[in-house]
């Protein structure tokens, strides 16, 4: 399997090159020079097999045998869920009114970041031992890429991380997830700015090309292709786990409803439709609506401000899919109640974006078609939201503790030249790391 930019201006790149990239030279995205198709008898197949499996099943397909042993791979991803709280990896909660909710946040940040952060943490550390390699990682969120990304690499001395946060704008926990981690290979800036605002400084130091070829500087935001590619997994385990049948053929449709930011997530199931996977995909978004407004009128424009909402973590506005709904903040709060009144099951804003659409849609649908709505994070992560909708937040001893732990991060304020902190930082970074 090699790769091409998105852009077209190489080709015929590796997984390890790709893996250590963050925009091509070009500015385009890595993508696969072809995708994979899958047929019916694999499908069956696979529909047995556990969510690590299909991620090894899934990775395999991307990376060659030459990059990377089967075996090696194996251990790798094996490794990569040791700090998982549930044995299955993921779990399909199923609620009434054909609810279905795949919960993808059982890991050490609460969040689906954590699925595919923490292979590709592992994939790194394979490939920097065998290179004896350094590498800078530099990282934007908009709440939990920071710090999935952190608990990837933390404490790790082939790699430093430099992470962005837009100050105020995550949730509380969010942010102390990230500030509280002191390591000598974690360095955080809270940035007075959105999401989008705190990515253009860091878009500037990927263009400097011969600056990041000199300190081997890479991301783990959603442009780099070893995320998407790990969460291709969970749309495979979520059509396993809702699929009436995985006799009949043609194989029954699912319909995945995915709480959507920057894309990156939805890219991947998108990915997972192109290899063979009978589902519907549905973009939800929150008030910052640009991917359903592209979707819906080709209106793929900026708005002039981004609105602060219960859901930080899809307060974005660049990005693209498929079929799509917005849902504002009044719907996600009717919604949190509305599922607790059911089945005493508390749900994040972000998942609660999905699960609105779930609930809109029901007696509208004549099609009875499956549905799964991906939980892209607990709810213990915003309290606040959970306690707006006259809701008890229900916060795991682990995320009370961060708020007695000291915390470190640099602020990035209105007036500074955030692009210069971010060359400075690089350079004493390095610097330091040689004497």
């Amino acid at each position: 399997m090699k790769y091409t930019s998105t852009r077209g201006g190489l080709t015929g790149v590796n997984f390890e090159q790709v893996l250590f990239s963050g925009y091509a030279p070009d500015g385009g995205l890595y993508m696969p020079e072809e995708i994979p198709s899958l047929d019916t008898a694999i499908l069956q197949t696979w529909s047995t097999y556990s969510y690590p499996q299909l991620v090894e099943e899934i990775c395999s397909l991307f990376i060659s045998r030459d990059d990377l042993p089967r075996e090696d791979l194996k251990d790798l991803i094996s490794q990569a869920f040791q700090r998982f709280q549930h044995k299955d990896i993921v779990k399909l909660a199923k609620l009434k009114n054909e609810l279905n909710v795949l919960e993808l946040w059982h890991g050490v940040t609460y969040a689906f970041k954590d699925l595919a952060m923490s292979c590709v943490g592992q994939l790194l550390q394979y490939f920097l031992r065998k290179r004896q390699k350094h590498v800078t990682i530099l990282v934007g969120t908009a709440g939990d890429t920071g710090s999935s990304a952190i608990e990837s690499v933390r404490g790790m001395a082939n790699m430093n991380i430099i992470v962005l946060l837009p100050h105020g704008r995550c949730s509380p926990i969010q942010e102390l997830q990230m500030t509280t981690v002191i390591e000598d290979n974690v360095h955080v800036f809270a940035v007075d700015g959105t999401s989008d605002e705190l990515d253009e400084p860091i878009r500037n130091v990927f263009a400097d090309t011969e600056f990041v070829k000199k300190y081997n500087i890479m991301s783990l935001n959603s442009i780099n292709w070893a995320r998407v590619m790990v969460q291709i997994a969970h749309y495979f385990y979520a059509y396993f786990q809702c699929s009436p049948s995985m006799q009949n053929i043609p194989l029954p449709l699912v319909e995945v409803i995915v709480p959507t930011g920057a894309a990156g997530n939805i890219t991947a199931g998108s990915i997972a439709q192109m290899m063979g996977l009978p589902i519907r995909l549905v973009a939800v978004v929150n008030e910052n609506d640009i991917i359903h407004r592209t979707i819906q009128n080709g209106d793929f424009s900026l708005a002039e401000s981004i609105k602060a909402s219960l859901a930080p973590s899809i307060d974005i506005q660049l990005a693209q899919t498929f079929a799509s709904c917005t849902v504002n903040d009044d719907s996600v709060i009717a919604t949190m109640l509305r599922c607790w009144k059911e089945n005493e099951y508390l749900l994040c804003p972000h998942s609660a974006v999905a699960v609105a659409y779930h609930y809109q849609e029901l007696g509208l649908d004549t099609r009875s078609i499956p549905r799964c709505c991906l939980a892209t994070a607990a709810a213990a992560k915003f309290p606040e939201a959970v306690l707006k909708a006259g809701l008890t937040p229900e916060i795991p001893p682990e995320i009370r503790a961060l708020e007695t732990m000291d915390t470190r991060c640099t602020a990035m304020k209105i007036g500074d030249d955030w692009e210069k902190i971010l060359y400075q930082t690089i350079e004493e970074i390095n610097a330091f790391r040689k004497t």
